[in-house]
């Protein structure tokens, strides 16, 4: 499996543990890590020309301060630089709701908190 860029949406300091962990173990050392959705946003949608930050995957928690993660991907997806980003949506429920909404939005897949190494190394 090759390095990627990866970076992580969640708000809770014990998932973000266990999250930046489970990467780990995939292989994937190279993350960074946004702590609610307009920080996501921000890092994403800034525009500083060859320096923008561009990563390769996003795992982004559904369920953030500020702005949720489904206005996260509602805003991505409407954006040309990232419409095409693989989204990874991050979920300690299976709400019909969200998954509709991941659903209609794109996402690559659902995954679980907390996260598992060895289905991250098969998406990855």
């Amino acid at each position: 499996m090759r390095q990627m860029t990866v970076l992580l949406v969640e708000d809770n300091a014990d998932d973000e543990e266990l999250s930046l962990w489970a990467l780990n173990q995939a292989g994937q050392t190279e993350v960074t890590v946004a702590r609610d959705g307009v920080q996501a946003l921000s890092l994403l949608l800034q525009d500083q020309g060859s320096s923008s930050f561009s990563p390769d995957v996003v795992i982004l928690d559904l369920r953030l301060p500020l702005v949720d993660g489904i206005e996260v991907l509602r805003q991505l997806r409407a954006n040309e630089k990232t419409k095409e980003l693989k989204i990874f949506a991050l979920t300690s429920s299976e709400a019909p709701p969200d998954m509709v909404s991941c659903m209609e939005f794109g996402v690559s897949a659902v995954l679980s908190k907390p996260l598992d190494s060895k289905i991250l190394q098969e998406y990855l």
